[in-house]
């Protein structure tokens, strides 16, 4: 059933109502801007909004504000872009805008996008729709909470260490990382882990936008078959522990086979945080005008030397290799964790970045990053009323075949986009 505000249709469905003739595409790009204005002065999503954005296809795109959208604001949150406006579109939003999309606006990210929360020193911090206080993660924050708002269709992120699924996961959408360069950048990433990619409110979407950014045309669904699934919720707290074993045995009563795997994060993290600081090191800015936390990472950042950056890159790559490369190729179609290693916490207590308690967070994501592989985090239902996530990886470059095992998961009690209550008006 087509729901009957446009504001919550699918891309999928109001591109077939539009082409009917039965829709208005700019109906569902003021239903949105509409919804903008009367959420986002409390949520903070966007740091810009387009009021004449324009669409030919009925479906609209939100863009983290780590990548340029000509005309609009290009700040990657930091004091040392404050006045930058971008002069060009990145790939994927020209592609969108040739798909008939209308580009609402930039959505907040932290600092240089180095922080699993949403805050910075030019904009209000981003809220989680579902609760008040709560942060939407990060550092697609911005993204993640306008698709789960309702004040988008689709929104562009970005993932180096988990940066689209974390915030899924937080916000209760959809949120595909796909392999490392499958979407064509602008920016030189010296982590090479960099990846773009959707953020929805299903797979269905997070599928056609993925498309879209890749200008691949999707194949026919994959034919069902009997899958074996390594799965892994070790030193994840109750809730996560909780929905991973829920998705478990939702994958079993499809028919396909669950088998635990080891897992050990920690030489993972432990390289990431040196090849980090070499990023934001690396940034092309005055690192003066960092704010505190950032600027002493930076700081740190230009003294390694280039044997500490490829000790460090090699020894986290080996780890993640083993636990995540190695079961793919050879035993294992698909891999299942958590997404996060804990609930989505209050702003104030978002750990810094790449300490003790960040580390505990990103113990999921973090090694598929570094194993360069797609992955996907869809929605696992609520605990104490905040959305969880589970997280799906898949083999090298098989995003398509990733996306349609989701999307049989997405379709079992207990999983899937629920909209927040306090936006759903």
């Amino acid at each position: 059933m087509i729901d009957a505000s446009p504001r919550w249709l699918t891309a999928e469905e109001a591109m077939r109502l539009v082409h009917q003739h039965d829709l208005d595409p700019q109906v569902v790009v003021r239903a949105h801007l509409n919804a903008i204005d009367r959420y986002d002065d409390r949520i903070h999503a966007y740091i810009h909004v387009d009021g004449e954005a324009q669409s030919t296809s009925g479906v609209t795109l939100a863009v983290k504000d780590s990548q340029p959208v000509a005309g609009m604001p290009y700040t990657y949150a930091t004091p040392s872009w404050r006045g930058r406006i971008a002069t060009e579109d990145a790939v994927a939003v020209a592609r969108a805008r040739q798909a008939g999309m209308a580009v609402l606006g930039k959505t907040n990210l932290p600092e240089l996008a180095a922080s699993i929360g949403c805050t910075n020193t030019l904009f209000p911090a981003t809220e989680n729709p579902w609760r008040e206080g709560i942060t939407p993660g990060g550092s697609s924050g911005g993204s993640g909470a306008a698709v789960a708002a309702g004040m988008c269709t689709v929104a562009l992120g970005g993932d180096t260490g988990g940066s689209i699924r974390i915030p899924a996961s937080c916000c209760g959408v959809v949120g595909l990382r796909p392999t490392p360069d499958r979407v064509p950048s602008e920016e030189v990433d010296v982590t090479v882990l960099q990846s773009r990619g959707p953020m929805a409110r299903s797979v269905t979407d997070a599928r056609y936008l993925f498309a879209v950014m890749t200008a691949t045309t999707p194949p026919a669904a994959s034919e069902r078959r009997r899958r074996v699934v390594g799965m892994t919720y070790e030193g994840a707290e109750t809730a996560p522990k909780e929905a991973c074993l829920l998705a478990a045995e939702a994958l079993r009563e499809l028919g396909h086979v669950v088998q635990e795997i080891p897992w050990n994060p920690g030489p993972v993290t432990e390289g990431y945080g040196t090849v980090r600081r070499a990023s934001m090191a690396s940034f092309p800015a005055d690192l003066s005008t960092f704010g505190p936390g950032i600027q002493k990472l930076a700081a740190e950042g230009r003294s390694l030397t280039a044997m500490d950056y490829f000790h460090a890159f090699e020894s986290a790559t080996d780890a993640a290799n083993r636990a995540v490369g190695v079961p793919l190729l050879t035993r294992y179609d698909f891999l299942l964790t958590p997404t996060l290693g804990l609930l989505p916490m209050p702003i104030e207590e978002v750990p810094p970045f790449l300490g003790e308690a960040w580390a505990r967070y990103v113990q999921f994501v973090l090694p598929v990053s570094f194993a360069r592989t797609p992955a996907i985090s869809i929605p696992a239902g609520l605990y104490d009323g905040l959305p969880v996530g589970v997280q799906l990886v898949g083999q090298f470059a098989q995003e398509y075949d990733l996306l349609d095992f989701a999307a049989e998961l997405e379709q079992m009690p207990g999983f899937g986009y629920r909209r927040p209550p306090e936006v759903d008006g």
